[in-house]
């Protein structure tokens, strides 16, 4: 692959290495920078005399490879802000005291059903000087309005740490959390809140302006779930859209159009070039035409909110316009790298972003598979080649996407490239209109003739994706897919596309045995999945569900109304993906078991019981009226296990008895499902 001979793309693997091993492994930072330091002068004085001896050449390749590694690894240490003595995480023992903190807004995220949310920075805890982001929740009510970005609030309310997830092959929200270095989450109420101060600033500045945007086009005569849609298209704001239209998205295979990347910002950059054509191409004016191209591009970035896609494409098409400007040959490979590398030095938890991975595999394999691709076929119509490249370039970037999609979320939208067929024509004609209506937007309401046609074409775009969607026995969902799974399939598709590149004995010899590799991974986890057995009381708010497994089978233990609707249960799905098995069996709740020669008794809230039995573990569910003491006393239990279907007054007083008798007690809802 020509793009490794590129110096530069050397160096980024050894920083991208040191980025993934500062993630997996704990490093003193001390020790990183003095060999950082060595390393870097090792560098220099190996750099004057490389070119008149070949020892020196080769020590200055290694120690390109090696202070680009230190590099990565020492960015990734300055950035994690939690090893800051002043961050709130070192100074907070006890996470269940109530907290005065001073926050600053910087960021609204969607809302729940309950809560408004914004990311904010502390810069005050309890009075004393703190800093880092939370995530600040406050209860929706009547009369509570949105607060502004850029406000300075006085909050009293208690800070929650991240959690692991409850059950098993859940989504780690927390892990995810932190990858934006935020840790903890504050839960308050509108009437302890006060507002103190604002803080005018750019960022505050850009937010409020797109406020200011969206609340024009509000008043405008178009209509919410397409205002929406419009909002999400332009201006990067997803928080509003519906569940049910972003389902019909994802199962269409056209979730990415709602997230602002390279489709959108290449547009807009046409369009900036459309409107700063008659400056002259003189060296002023084209110097001129490069400053006001890259901050429109920046400004707009900036207004959809930073997210890792926008960042992405901002920054390549910026090296782009640089590079039109210097009037050089631009290898879009190299300008790829570059703006990775700039994109890490300055945020490396980006690399742990499932958009940012996405949306870099998707245009890598589009620059690099799509190619080959349209040398298929060469229609000579104008027309049927326009269409013929939509489809060339839907398979390239599925193609790259495909597998951390299914690593990630478990499903496969099997009709992508009928969609875009249908819907990239349209969408040109829709951001035409859009970035018209945006801005009139910034200065006042929408002209009905021209919010009517963007309602218009969003709600029939809308149509379009809703009646892909439909097709649902084309969503492939609930696919098992692990790591080494993932890799493997990864190395398969390469080395394809390499054989196909250019055709050779020893190529085709290294796909088929990454093909036999990819096999040999799928049997051996399907193996290790038929000699499992565990019996899991799993943590669920208001229920119970228990999980007896023997290979591959599941029987699930519950209610009928959980047992009815398995299909759509998160819970149990994401069990069943996660470990390559299916539901056998559905039964209701018993009140003796037995499993690996252990005895287990469940109590409900008929609190009914028989004495002579002596269980190995107790597992209490339902809130029934007992008395821990005596049940002890007269079960004599190892363990026992209360879910998250019990009142949390009752769980208090049963945890004080264990700990009083020394008897294990295992709550669900605090330390997560429990396991035999």
């Amino acid at each position: 692959m020509k793009i490794l001979q590129f110096p530069l793309a050397r160096i980024f693997i050894g920083f991208l290495f040191g980025i993934l091993l500062c993630r997996i492994v704990s490093l003193n930072s001390i020790f990183i920078f003095s060999c950082l330091l060595f390393g870097i002068i090792v560098l220099s004085i190996s750099s004057l005399y490389s070119q008149k001896n070949s020892l020196y050449k080769i020590i200055f390749g290694i120690f390109i490879f090696l202070v680009s590694f230190l590099l990565g690894i020492s960015t990734s240490l300055i950035h994690k802000e939690n090893s800051n003595p002043y961050h709130y995480t070192n100074q907070i023992n006890d996470y269940e005291k109530v907290r005065r903190l001073d926050l600053l807004l910087v960021e609204k995220l969607k809302s729940t059903q309950k809560n408004n949310r914004y990311v904010s920075i502390v810069k005050k805890l309890d009075g004393g000087r703190s800093f880092g982001k939370v995530i600040l929740n406050i209860p929706k009510e009547d009369n509570s309005k949105n607060l502004k970005i850029g406000s300075r609030l006085e909050v009293i309310g208690i800070v929650f740490k991240n959690k692991n997830p409850l059950n098993p092959n859940l989504f780690d929200y927390g892990k995810y959390l932190e990858n934006q270095e935020i840790y903890a989450q504050v839960y308050t109420k509108p009437n302890q809140i006060k507002i103190t101060n604002y803080e005018a600033g750019l960022w505050a500045g850009f937010s409020n302006f797109r406020e200011n945007i969206i609340s024009n086009l509000e008043e405008s005569a178009i209509s919410k779930e397409e205002l929406n849609v419009l909002n999400a298209l332009i201006l990067g704001q997803q928080q509003d859209i519906s569940p049910e239209i972003l389902k019909d998205y994802q199962y269409a295979g056209a979730i990415h159009i709602l997230s602002v990347s390279g489709l959108h910002v290449g547009f807009i950059l046409l369009f900036i070039t459309f409107l700063l054509k008659p400056i002259s191409n003189s060296r002023k004016g084209s110097l001129l035409k490069l400053t006001l191209v890259v901050l429109s591009l920046w400004s707009f970035a900036i207004l959809a909110g930073l997210s890792p896609s926008i960042v992405r494409s901002v920054t390549m098409f910026s090296f782009l316009a640089i590079g039109i400007h210097l009037r050089r040959t631009v290898n879009i490979f190299h300008t790829l790298v570059v703006s990775m590398l700039l994109i890490l030095l300055f945020k490396p938890s980006f690399l742990f972003d499932v958009g940012f991975q996405l949306s870099y595999l998707a245009l890598f394999f589009i620059l690099w598979l799509q190619p080959i691709l349209a040398g298929i076929w060469q229609p000579k119509n104008k027309i049927t080649t326009y269409f013929w490249d939509i489809i060339t370039v839907s398979f390239a970037a599925q193609i790259g996407a495909m597998p951390l999609s299914i690593y990630y979320f478990h499903q496969f939208p099997g009709l992508f490239f009928v969609t875009n067929l249908l819907i990239l024509p349209l969408l040109g004609i829709i951001m035409a209109v859009g970035v018209v209506a945006v801005l009139i937007a910034t200065f006042h309401t929408v002209p009905e003739f021209i919010a009517k046609a963007i309602e218009f074409l969003i709600a029939f775009l809308n149509s379009i994706i809703h009646w892909v969607a439909s097709f649902d026995v084309f969503v492939f969902k609930n696919i098992s897919f692990s790591t080494a799974m993932l890799w493997s399939s990864y190395l398969v598709i390469i080395l394809i596309i390499l054989w196909i590149k250019k055709p050779a004995f020893m190529r085709l010899t290294l796909v088929f045995v990454s093909i036999l590799l990819m096999q040999i991974i799928f049997i051996f986890q399907k193996n290790e999945s038929q000699n499992n057995e565990e019996l899991i009381v799993f943590n669920y708010k208001k229920n119970t569900i228990i999980t007896e497994r023997i290979g591959n089978a599941v029987t699930v233990y519950s209610n009928d109304s959980i047992r009815k609707n398995l299909n759509s249960n998160l819970v149990i799905q994401s069990y069943l993906v996660g470990n390559f098995c299916e539901v056998k069996a559905k039964k209701s709740l018993q009140n003796l078991m037995y499993f690996k020669h252990q005895k287990i008794v469940v109590i409900d809230s008929s609190c009914i019981y028989q004495k002579e039995i002596h269980p190995d573990i107790l597992v209490i569910i339902q809130s029934p009226k007992l008395n821990m003491q005596r049940l002890i006393k007269t079960y004599k239990p190892k363990e026992i296990v209360v879910d998250g279907s019990n009142f949390k007054s009752y769980i208090r007083i049963w945890e004080s008895t264990c700990r009083k008798e020394k008897i294990p007690f295992h709550y669900t809802n605090e330390k997560g499902f429990y396991k035999i």
